[in-house]
């Protein structure tokens, strides 16, 4: 990899490093906690100047990690034009944002929450438009929407940031669902996942059948994060967050990575008339309908959020025209709005900040207060509404130019009108934000005195307000970018030239319209708005409520009939569904003839098949009978054993009699504490539809397994048992399987199974402190219990065979690799021994024995078992990969050592202990409940017993 690779990388992971500082730093102090923020914003920004030549130039700059190289899934990123544009967006506002936010936030805010959460999403957003791979794209574009989430609910006390934070959050997430279908065909289209070569296969995209679903679906996900109508309502909702994240995300990341999107894809789906149409429409759409909605908003960040909305349209459109112009002016659109929106958002912030409104109808004449406001938001009004000499001016002219002939189905004057009034619209609402609110008398009514704020609030501002004005009278500097990123879009070698008069256009007379117009609406702003509010029209947010209640009704319905609290119902669901499915699957054809025949069945193999399917029958029968039910369970799983040894297979016969023991045993002590017999619930109609749907899918199962075990399969068996000596040093190869080839499964169960202990000691605690715990204590525990419940003989036997089951244990765990046996049987083999003593010997006496804490034994094993896994990382090889020698020590013969012993040490150890846990947890009903416990089991004496006891009651 590059050094300028390197440094890819390091932007991309510094925003999520970072995020680890606000909250440790803030006890330092606010300005700590703000410099801590800024400094991996800074350094990830001066590393992005670094490699700003190299693509300035034309350059690619590209960095891979291998992470799932079977799924195409890398952590590859790349830097080109389009991205450095972007990248610099995102870390210049993120650092102006910092310093504005230090001084924005009041004392009460948590600031390191604040901050942490910004680089969250700051690290978001540059994996966006950083990804080289469309599926880390994905998983960056849905980290957007959670870290948005927890922005803009970040006021958890208003309620309607909490709304506007779950809107966002379930519309852009929709979308992004979406989106994820259609990335996925894309990826399936071309081959591959990585965005470089999927730019490069336009024309096969565009030549597929699937072009159509995966630009539908693409575009979902843009138009939703860009707020396009008709998904537009979220943005305006979430105007209740604090305003440095307004201006965050509503001018440079989150609502514009919808329109990188489109830009980014632009090379591989525009040049349609499905691209134009759905897009230039949409856009059209959106620009001036944001625009209508913006002039009649009375509140700042509401005009602001709806003037977003239409200049995101503007820009969607100018994609939308797939000309390489309309790049160019799309791309410039993009640098020009970030920098006057974002202007005015902090503005609108420091305006509310100072007066404690952000209601335009209680503001006016604060030019005279807050003349340094003032100047930083006129500037940026003007640039916004295209008033020449600011850079907003030179992006709405080219707009204007394109437009001006653009014909839509077939007319030529569709585009170019409504992007006038769009445009004219703009104007309107801008001028209004600069006269009604800094304009006019000084008012006496004002919520709070307001003044110009300290320096470190109106900086951010002041400096977007100063490049405003340099690229609007110099717009030459800004080519080199808008060159690059253009570039990036449409894949030409394009060299633009911007200036600032491009003579008399058609674009120069829709553009004085707009002025002119713009102007007249807002000398009829009053009479106009009366109107406005007395008109009848649709409310966006409205419906989506009345959707997301009628959602929420039918998912409430369904589940209250599905899930009723019986789980015969969930069985019957999921079965039925299962079998359909399976019948879908078989009646598509494409079984093959089968290549084998029966084996021949001995008469004693027979014999105890047919003994196997009538106990079966007979758990279903006397399954009300709960200790006859375990006992005949108890006789299949046996029967089982003995098939797996006649059938070759000793490991899978070895762990089914352990695992049958142990289970048997601990269901016997659950059954200590369960009546005898189960209550007949079911009427006869369900336990015949039950029996019905059981006997369709076992026969189900049945024929498929006959079905396989007629014909020649490839599984990958043959793989493991030609490379589990050479690649796991093992000749036992269920074994090598277990500790290597599938030891990340292995390792997966083994932390089931010790949070499975855990779940069932935290479930006994909590029990054994609620209303079940008085009614052990009221039950007569005691009553018909044995007097003689630790027979000498029994307690003699346990002990005399617990050194023998330890070394058969040990026996079989050492000889687990190259012969049947194992951590997982020796584990079970010790913890049998061990369930014998506390059954002959009492569990207090046991107990008092016990050296080492359950708990312990279970996090001791998994920690070994992940430890081995990651050694072998330090060798350079894959997670959990074994490595093993033989060593000869005379007068020994020569042995193998293996770190898989190592990993079947930690898989041991949690399955020791997470069994004994069990039994502990179960154990310590009956001592809640009264029953006496012996010290000393071979010196037992009722009379002493019952002394004992009326002892203790008193």
């Amino acid at each position: 990899m590059s050094h300028g690779g390197h440094l890819l990388l390091l932007i991309a992971l510094l925003p999520f490093v970072g995020a680890l500082l606000p909250g440790l730093m803030i006890r330092a102090g606010r300005t700590v906690c703000a410099f801590s923020t800024a400094v991996p914003t800074a350094l990830a920004l001066i590393m992005l100047l670094i490699l700003a030549p190299a693509v300035l130039r034309g350059e690619v700059i590209q960095a891979e990690i291998e992470w799932l190289p079977q799924l195409g899934l890398s952590a590859s990123f790349f830097l080109d034009g389009l991205g450095l544009l972007f990248a610099g967006m995102i870390l210049g506002v993120g650092l102006l944002i910092t310093l504005y936010a230090r001084f924005y936030l009041s004392a009460e805010d948590p600031m390191g929450q604040f901050y942490t959460y910004l680089l969250l999403f700051q690290g978001a957003m540059l994996g966006i438009v950083l990804s080289d791979n469309i599926l880390l794209l994905l998983i960056f574009w849905e980290l957007t929407s959670l870290s948005s989430f927890l922005l803009i609910g970040y006021w958890k006390h208003l309620p309607e940031g909490r709304q506007g934070a779950r809107m966002a959050l379930a519309v852009t997430g929709a979308g992004g669902l979406a989106m994820i279908g259609g990335m996925l065909i894309l990826g399936n289209i071309v081959g591959s996942y990585n965005l470089t070569d999927i730019l490069q296969a336009g024309d096969q995209i565009r030549a597929s059948e699937w072009y159509m679903p995966a630009l539908i679906l693409i575009l979902l996900g843009a138009f939703t994060k860009s707020a396009q109508f008709p998904f537009h309502f979220w943005l305006p909702h979430a105007m209740a967050a604090p305003t440095p994240v307004s201006a965050y995300l509503h001018s440079a990341t989150m609502v514009k990575a919808g329109v990188f999107l489109m830009a980014r894809m632009w090379p591989v789906l525009a040049g349609t008339d499905a691209w134009f149409y759905i897009v230039t429409t949409t856009g059209l759409v959106t620009m001036v309908l944001g625009a209508l909605i913006a002039l009649f908003k009375d509140d700042l960040k509401a005009l602001l959020a709806f003037s977003t909305v239409s200049h995101l349209g503007l820009l969607t459109m100018l994609l939308g025209f797939g000309t390489q112009a309309a790049a160019v002016a799309a791309v410039f659109h993009i640098i020009n709005h970030l920098t006057f929106k974002a202007a005015l958002f902090m503005t609108a912030g420091i305006i509310d900040h100072e007066t404690h409104t952000r209601d335009i109808k209680r503001l006016g004449g604060l030019r005279h207060l807050m003349p340094i406001t003032f100047l930083i938001g006129t500037v940026a009004a003007l640039s916004m509404a295209g008033i020449p000499l600011f850079n907003g001016f030179l992006s709405k002219e080219m707009m204007l130019e394109e437009a001006s002939h653009t014909y839509w189905a077939g007319s030529e004057w569709a585009v170019p009108v409504l992007a006038t009034l769009g445009a004219l619209l703009s104007v309107a609402y801008s001028f209004r934000f600069a006269v009604h609110v800094f304009l006019g008398p000084v008012r006496d009514d004002y919520p709070h005195k307001p003044h110009d704020p300290p320096f470190g609030m109106w900086a951010a501002p002041a400096l977007l307000a100063v490049l405003v004005v340099i690229i609007g009278v110099a717009p030459f500097l800004a080519e080199g970018v808008v060159t690059a990123a253009a570039n990036a879009v449409t894949g030409a070698d394009l060299h633009p030239h911007l200036k600032i008069w491009h003579g008399v256009t058609p674009a120069l007379w829709m553009s004085g319209i707009a002025v002119l117009g713009g102007a007249v609406l807002l000398i009829l702003h009053r009479p106009l708005d009366r109107a406005w509010i007395a008109a009848p029209r649709p409310e966006a947010k409205a419906i989506f409520d009345r959707l997301v209640s009628a959602s929420v009704a039918l998912s409430r319905g369904i589940t209250e009939w599905s899930h009723n609290g019986a789980i015969s119902r969930y069985l019957a669901i999921f079965t039925v569904t299962a079998v359909a499915l399976g019948w879908i699957a078989h009646s598509g054809g494409g079984l093959s003839a089968p290549t084998r025949g029966l084996l021949p069945v001995p008469p004693v193999i027979a014999v105890g098949w047919i003994m196997l399917i009538v106990a079966t029958f007979l758990v279903v029968a006397r399954h009300r009978q709960r200790f006859q039910a375990l006992t005949v369970l108890g006789i299949i799983g046996l029967s089982i054993s003995a098939g797996f040894a006649y059938l070759s297979a000793p490991d899978l016969a070895l762990t089914q009699i352990s695992v049958e023991t142990v289970t048997i045993m601990l269901l016997l002590l659950a059954l200590h504490f369960l009546p005898k017999t189960t209550p007949a619930e079911s009427p006869l109609g369900l336990r015949l539809r039950d029996g019905a749907i059981a006997l369709v899918a076992g026969g189900g199962v049945g024929a498929l397994a006959y079905a396989f075990m007629l014909r020649d399969i490839e599984t990958i068996s043959d793989y493991h048992i030609a490379n589990s000596y050479e690649g796991g040093g093992g000749t036992n190869v269920v074994n090598v399987i277990l500790v290597d080839f599938r030891g990340y499964d292995t390792y997966g169960e083994i932390i089931v199974l010790g949070i499975a202990g855990f779940l069932i000691y935290a479930l006994m605690h909590a029990l054994l402190d609620g209303p079940a715990a008085r009614r052990l204590k009221n039950t007569d525990y005691a009553q018909d219990r044995s007097r003689d419940r630790h027979p000498l003989m029994m307690v003699v036997v346990t002990r005399v065979l617990m050194p023998i089951a330890i070394v058969v244990g040990l026996y079989i765990f050492l000889r687990g690799h190259n012969e049947p046996g194992g951590g997982f049987v020796a584990g079970l083999v010790i913890a049998i021994a061990l369930l014998m003593q506390y059954m002959a010997s009492g569990f207090a006496w046991t107990q008092e024995r016990k050296r080492i804490e359950y708990h312990t034994m279970i996090g001791l094993g998994v920690v070994i078992a992940g430890l081995t896994g990651a050694g072998a990382w330090l060798a350079g090889m894959p997670f959990l990969t074994s490595a093993y020698t033989y060593v000869h020590l005379p007068p020994i013969e020569e042995f193998e050592l293996a770190t898989a012993m190592l990993f079947d040490l930690g898989v041991f150890l949690t399955v020791l202990g997470a069994v004994m846990l069990m039994l502990y947890s179960l154990s310590r009903i009956a001592r809640f409940a009264g029953e006496t416990v012996n010290v000393d089991p071979m010196d037992y004496d009722p009379g002493e017993q019952r002394i004992a006891e009326a002892e203790a009651e008193r």
